[in-house]
């Protein structure tokens, strides 16, 4: 360590600007590797929970599943079972949401249709130029 100060104060300025560019590379690589996604799964996560609503069927992280009756500021309360037994839960214990990923999906494969679609009108409405 003391052999690293010492070579560094005595370091022409292009040497020490070369342990500085690698500085930032490394930090620039751990902010895109690391700390980047990480946030990006938080903010979803947090969306999520912000849009928990009566009749979702979701999993806690402790892996109870069940129906939500009840949505209140931090907490939300399912309906677990046949016995129908409700439980409450904090906002931060939901792990998925089974109802919300369903619609994505669903929203997704309508997406997908209307653009083969629209491609498909696309290649018909060539086709048909080609033919005058």
């Amino acid at each position: 360590m003391l052999q690293f100060l010492a070579d560094a104060a005595t370091a022409t300025p292009t040497g020490m600007g070369s342990y500085l560019v690698l500085l930032v590379v490394m930090i620039g690589f751990f902010y895109f590797i690391m700390i980047r996604p990480e946030n990006k799964r938080k903010k979803e996560a947090e969306q999520m929970r912000s849009a928990l609503k009566v009749g979702d069927r979701i999993t806690t992280i402790g892996g109870i599943t069940g129906t939500v009756v009840h949505v209140k500021d931090d907490k939300f309360v399912i309906e677990s079972g046949a016995d129908q037994v409700r439980i409450e839960f904090a906002k931060w214990a939901l792990s998925t949401n089974e109802s919300a990923a369903e619609a994505a999906q669903e929203a997704a494969k309508k997406a997908q249709e209307e653009k083969a679609k629209a491609k498909a009108a696309k290649k018909a409405e060539k086709a048909n130029k080609d033919k005058r």
